[in-house]
């Protein structure tokens, strides 16, 4: 693949290199009575992965939409690399690619042909659009229908196209929308990979998505957003460390059994132990060495004759940081459209 323009550093008009490629503060978006931000703080540094988790109706979307320039926050500021996305809009679409939840292509045209086309938009030449075409459509697995109309195409196949669209012109700042929603596992990998190829070059990423292990295993950074607020943000391991550290986990054979595996495992935990009746499961915080732990918990148990069928020793993971953030699990968006877009 050709060198992406993110591999060139940033600046503005003024020459300055743009420390923060995506930076926002105080948006406001309200849709009726709805408010969807609430007065949203962002800033995404270049060359990184940024996962903007919430919610359903937390205001993800939202964030996007404006940052892209689809539609018009009610107050506060907001700049992609360098240009601000109201006094230019188009120059903030100069720099920018975008895969929303909603696939954008033109069903008439064959794949190839939706792909060429954005890539001489894009001022590719005609030789390294095409080559990206091509290249792009083996990666997602489209290369035998590459030359088909896209009528013709299943859901995942579209999504694959609407992806592989927002890369041909190797964007320096990519916006993803849920975009790996619908996707095989593997089309998934594949996505990953090639989006990883393009960060390591320079290009910056702000992602949305539903799948938590996604933003636990490629985001630099997460931020967490509720309401339309910012409600956390940091690592995944520094999100994880906020809820508590590693925990134990037991299931035990008889449920008449449950308050004395209770009593015996709050002797060795680090705080309040998690009984489960209908699994049978405890679940306790600890600290020191996994090793030492799982020994002093089977002592335990032991000593009280209690029958374990499986006990392990696991850290949090995202869902439970969205569990102790929200009160809930992250749920797929469902926020409000609205006809109030940048000319």
């Amino acid at each position: 693949m050709s060198q992406a323009l993110g591999t060139v550093p940033l600046s503005n008009d003024e020459g300055v290199p743009v420390a923060h490629v995506i930076q926002a503060e105080g948006l406001v978006k309200r849709f009726g009575e709805v408010v969807a931000l609430d007065g949203l703080d962002l800033t995404v540094p270049e060359g990184t992965v940024v996962a903007l988790l919430g919610p359903n109706g937390a205001g993800k979307t939202t964030a996007v939409r404006i940052l892209t320039t689809l539609i018009v926050p009610d107050s506060g500021t907001a700049t992609v690399a360098g240009h601000d996305v109201l006094a230019e809009p188009r120059e903030v679409r100069r720099h920018i690619g975008l895969s929303g939840q909603f696939t954008a292509i033109d069903e008439y045209l064959t794949g190839f042909e939706n792909l060429d086309m954005i890539g001489r938009l894009s001022r590719l030449g005609p030789r390294e659009s095409r080559d990206r075409s091509r290249r792009l459509l083996d990666v997602f697995h489209l290369d035998d229908a590459g030359d088909r109309p896209v009528k013709g195409y299943s859901g995942g196949m579209r999504r694959r196209l609407d992806l592989a669209a927002a890369i041909v012109a190797e964007p320096s700042v990519l916006f993803l929308d849920e975009p790996t929603t619908g996707l095989d596992p593997r089309s998934r990998v594949d996505l990953w990979e090639t989006i990883r190829e393009l960060v390591d070059r320079g290009t910056t990423l702000l992602l949305t998505t539903q799948y938590l292990e996604e933003a636990d295993r490629f985001a630099d950074d997460i931020l967490v957003i509720d309401h339309g607020r910012e409600i956390a943000r940091g690592t995944a391991d520094q999100l994880k460390t906020q809820i508590g550290g590693e925990r134990v986990e037991v299931a035990i054979r008889h449920p008449e059994n449950l308050e004395r595996a209770r009593a015996a495992l709050a002797r060795v935990s680090a705080g309040e132990v998690m009984v489960e009746d209908h699994t049978r499961k405890l679940t306790a915080p600890v600290s020191g060495a996994a090793g030492q732990v799982l020994t002093d918990v089977l002592r335990e148990l032991d000593d009280g004759s209690i029958e374990i069928l499986d006990i392990g020793i696991r850290r949090p993971t995202l869902d439970d940081v969205f569990i102790a953030l929200t009160g809930h699990a992250a749920e797929e968006d469902d926020e409000q459209e609205s006809e109030d877009v940048v000319s």
